[in-house]
């Protein structure tokens, strides 16, 4: 998705349409939503009068596509955009520029045969976009962007070609790595053992026996009616299976990897931080720099194997939940040199002292708290098995200290960080992360106490930002000794109520 001709859009206040192939899109979007009651009807009521409702209904959805075409409209002003949409039941929204946080336009494999592409503004609260637009000339979605990048600084003209040098640009080989190192393949996966599950056959047994006799039945000299009964050859065809379908998993995974991230560009032009990223379907989103809340800085053990780590944003906006390749503005650097995650934090919060922040332990018995739900269940599973299987089972009980040297390894791992201007937590043992924010885009503080903590002397703070999620900030600070916690907190609070929100 290049810039290309961005076209002309004038401030006149003349109306616009969308692209006259518009209501193709809306009724595929459609159909994807209702096409398990479409099947329904056109299958199941076959052979009878009622067989023609299946048509009926894509009658009405062609209908009811043809109708937002006609009836949708967006007239551009000098502060803010306004849409004019419903036929039945019309409305009329006006959306300031200065309120558009998110600019994500968004191709699929058609959008880019037919040369076009569906525009989402996005703002900073709400479950729906301030304004869908499906679809646009490419020419119209790029003018757009450009449009509202620079109306929305207040200035006449903008830096809007990617003129700038850009901050990171991933190339195949980054994302190979990309592959290797994540498991997006696991959900493919996943819905491929779910479909094997609904056969009704005991598809895997059928599989190992098939592929142990072909493969190793007369490796270990067995005739082809016996080697199934082999426990050499049950074993091999275990492994080898085990072997080949994670060397699949890691293949699908780069695959993946590829198709989404193709072409990744980061870039930061007029004020706003941009991403293009995809292969087949392509995509870029924007958001205003100043809409980044909160920061994570994640690394896996396959991530320190190749020395690379990933870093993610939450940004001010409601739109969470959405499905890949339209989640907005979130993948910062899927994958990275930790140099270059350096480099683009200094970038994006200069002078705030990341790389010099002062990380605190937690408090001495954190280690004990952090093991004790995993010590609490494994007794369970003794109990359990010792009533089944007698005293046998309490040789589970070895697991008691090594679960108890993981929660000391996590705490030991743990800590949290405040330096005035950054307040960081950091976690994880065989998985870290950072979380991390500027105090000046804290909202909320909210000291909090277990029973355990209580009989400790513990606290847990959760620092919330515009942009966390509604199950829970990253930014949870815990099992702080209760005088740490309570002094940072005030801290906090004092300077949050001294300062004003930045947006």
């Amino acid at each position: 998705m290049t810039s290309g001709d961005a076209g002309t859009l004038g401030l006149d206040g003349r109306e616009h349409r969308l692209h006259p192939l518009s209501w193709l899109f809306v009724l595929i979007a459609q159909l994807k939503q209702f096409i398990l009651p479409l099947l329904v009807l056109l299958f199941a009521g076959r052979g009878d009068r009622h067989d023609l409702w299946g048509l009926i209904a894509v009658a009405v959805l062609v209908a009811v596509s043809l109708a937002e075409y006609f009836t949708y409209r967006y007239r551009l002003q000098a502060d803010a955009i306004v849409i004019r949409s419903g036929w039945l039941q019309r409305s009329l929204r006006d959306i300031p520029y200065a309120r558009i946080h998110n600019v994500n336009l968004h191709q699929t494999l058609l959008h880019r045969l037919v040369g076009v592409a569906e525009v989402r503004l996005e703002s900073a609260g709400g479950i729906k976009p301030e304004a869908q637009m499906r679809v646009l000339s490419l020419a119209q979605a790029h003018a757009l962007e450009a449009l509202i990048k620079r109306r929305g600084l207040g200035v006449e003209s903008a830096d809007v070609d990617g003129v700038v040098p850009p901050l990171l640009v991933l190339g195949d080989g980054e994302l190979v790595r990309l592959g290797l190192i994540s498991n997006r393949g696991m959900l493919v996966v996943a819905a491929g053992l779910g479909v094997m599950a609904q056969t009704g056959e005991n598809v895997s047994s059928t599989l190992l026996e098939r592929w142990g006799r072909l493969a190793f039945g007369q490796v270990v000299g067995l005739a082809d009616a016996h080697a199934q009964d082999s426990p050499l050859v049950l074993g091999l065809a275990v492994a080898s299976l085990a072997v080949l379908a994670l060397l699949l998993l890691r293949l699908l995974s780069v695959v993946l990897a590829l198709l989404q991230f193709h072409g990744f560009t980061l870039r930061e032009e007029a004020g706003r931080v941009t991403v293009e990223r995809g292969l087949l379907g392509r995509t870029r989103s924007s958001v205003k720099r100043g809409r980044i809340q909160a920061w994570t800085l994640q690394e896996g053990v396959l991530h320190r194997w190749f020395k690379r780590r990933s870093l993610r944003v939450d940004t001010a906006s409601g739109q969470r939940g959405q499905e890949e390749g339209r989640q907005g503005f979130r993948d910062v650097a899927p994958i990275a040199t930790p140099a270059q995650c350096d480099a683009l934090i200094a970038h994006f919060l200069p002078q705030a002292g990341w790389e010099t922040l002062a990380w605190q332990p937690l408090h001495v018995r954190a280690g004990w708290l952090m093991a004790w739900p995993g010590m609490v269940l494994a007794l369970v599973a003794v109990t359990v098995v010792c009533s089944w299987h007698g005293p046998a089972g309490l040789w589970l009980l070895v697991v008691l200290p090594v679960l108890l040297w993981r929660g000391h390894r996590q705490a030991a791992r743990c800590a949290y960080a405040d330096n005035g201007q950054l307040v960081a937590w950091r976690r994880g043992w065989w998985r870290r992360s950072w979380h991390f924010a500027r105090i000046d885009k804290l909202q909320a503080v909210r000291l909090s106490q277990s029973p355990l903590q209580r009989r400790f002397g513990m606290a847990s703070l959760l620092l919330d930002t515009a942009g966390a999620s509604p199950f829970g900030s990253p930014l949870q600070l815990q099992h702080l000794a209760l005088p740490e916690a309570q002094a940072l907190s005030l801290r906090l609070v004092s300077q949050m109520a001294r300062g004003r929100l930045r947006w």
